[in-house]
């Protein structure tokens, strides 16, 4: 992911260690406050939601965002109006323009 964010000269923003500061349980709902979109990579599946006019329930995000462990799915990125959980090498190219 790093490597990504380098190549393409994404280096603003903040990085939260998950390790260190980790997001547990309905913690994770907050992240969405001002999100109009949410991708959520699922291995090479990608699920787009538009969180203005379609929301999924908060169960519905809690289990999409959400590992095994109760904890918010790494990586995770804010970027404009859109949160990005789960790696998908061809999501990030057009979900980060």
């Amino acid at each position: 992911m790093q490597e990504f964010l380098a190549q393409n000269k994404i280096l603003d923003g903040e990085v939260q260690s998950a390790a260190k500061e980790p997001v547990e349980g309905k913690a994770v709902l907050a992240l969405l406050e001002g999100m109009d979109e949410l991708f959520v990579a699922q291995g090479k599946k990608v699920l787009h939601f538009d969180l203005q006019t379609k929301r999924p329930t908060d169960d519905e995000l809690l289990g999409l965002l959400l590992g095994r462990s109760g904890k918010l799915r790494a990586p995770a990125l804010r970027r404009g109006g859109r949160l990005i959980v789960g790696y998908n090498q061809e999501l990030l190219p057009t979900t980060l323009a």
